[in-house]
């Protein structure tokens, strides 16, 4: 049952931490959107494609923003209260650190929960229909239809198609194509072609009433031939992602494989939420303000803690992923450093002042 102090707690801990995590979600929105959009333009994505990979991109990008939302939320919170007194008074009224921690521990436990379920399955899945999403509209793109007096260059430019027209039944006029094979030259005209098969992994251009010549360049041997139809097939080249196939594999898949990358994707998925309740622990005394600190001057500390925290846990990523000394003891050591200063800070809050001082009071 929690007091009226712990909902008050809870209540200025969430919202702080809804309220941090919603501005670094924005700030990640707009790069998001910025990044996604030079791809689009480039790659000449529709509309929807980049919707669906604004929102699949965001939603990997939470394990990151929500351990720092709530971090920075909790230290936040506290020190408005420390700089306002009311923590002041709440130590004259008996109130210590355990009785300060238990409405905070009632909220990281559910943000601990949504983060196993992002790491361990919904990122996941995102990656990979994400990564689905972008292939096909990669393959539309250099696969859609052709458009009349436009050079198209298909099979990494060793196919390239013209038309003069296009009628409204998709029918080519006017039709020109340069195909290579090997060390020979094929060119192809036609009064008008169809395109069968746009968009997908392999496609057939069938051209009627032309010409066709065949030969290689620089020599005097070429062959042309006159037909009635004729069927050009043009296979789409496979799209690799830039990212390894490990990070959209399921948690099960990670758990029952030897290999070093799977092995590291997987101490990284346990290391997320794990994050999460460690920076929790921290935060609660790294918050504590001495009389006349600013609200805000514990800021830099909590964040010089993230930046620290984080980059030890990519670096011990790296180090499973080579195999490298520093990567055999996994990753719950870099844990165990924060909740050591956590520790320390709780017991100097205990016993304020240097050793010699509280010694000599003692004598």
């Amino acid at each position: 049952m929690l007091t009226r102090l712990d909902r008050y707690l809870l209540r200025e801990v969430v919202q702080t931490s809804v309220a941090v995590t919603g501005v670094l979600l924005v700030i990640l929105l707009s790069n998001q959107l910025a990044r996604v959009l030079g791809q689009a333009a480039q790659s000449e994505f529709p509309g929807e494609v980049v919707l669906a990979l604004i929102g699949l991109t965001t939603l990997q990008q939470l394990t990151v923003l929500v351990p720092i939302g709530l971090f920075l939320g909790i230290v936040l919170a506290l020190g408005r209260l420390y700089h306002e007194s009311e923590m002041t008074a709440m130590a004259a009224c008996g109130v210590g650190p355990l009785a300060i921690y238990r409405p905070i521990v009632l909220f990281t436990a559910l943000v601990v929960a949504l983060l196993a379920a992002l790491s361990f399955r919904v990122v996941p899945e995102a990656a990979g229909r994400a990564q689905q999403i972008r292939v096909e509209a990669m393959r539309q793109a250099q696969f859609g239809a052709l458009e009349p007096g436009r050079f198209r260059s298909f099979a990494s430019g060793d196919a390239v198609f013209y038309a003069e027209k296009v009628r409204p039944s998709g029918q080519l006029q006017g039709v020109f194509v340069q195909r290579r094979v090997n060390d020979r030259i094929e060119i192809a005209v036609a009064e008008r072609a169809e395109q069968r098969g746009a968009g997908q992994a392999q496609q057939l251009f069938v051209l009627f009433d032309g010409r066709r010549y065949e030969g290689v360049p620089g020599s005097r041997e070429w062959r042309v031939v006159e037909f009635a139809e004729h069927g050009i097939p043009v296979r789409m080249p496979e799209f690799q992602s830039r990212k390894g196939r490990h990070h959209s594999k399921s948690t099960r898949e990670l758990a029952g494989s030897r290999s070093r990358t799977d092995r590291a994707e997987l101490a990284w998925r346990i290391a997320v939420p794990v994050m999460a309740a460690v920076l929790m622990v921290l935060a609660v005394p790294l918050a504590r303000l001495r009389p006349r600190q600013g609200r805000y001057a514990r800021i830099g500390l909590a964040v010089l803690a993230y930046f620290i925290y984080s980059n030890l846990l990519a670096a011990v990523r790296v180090w499973i992923e080579k195999g490298s000394p520093g990567g055999s003891f996994g990753m719950w050591w870099v844990h165990v450093l924060p909740l050591g200063l956590a520790a320390w800070l709780l017991w100097r809050e205990e016993r304020p002042g240097p050793l010699w001082r509280r010694r000599h009071a003692g004598a």
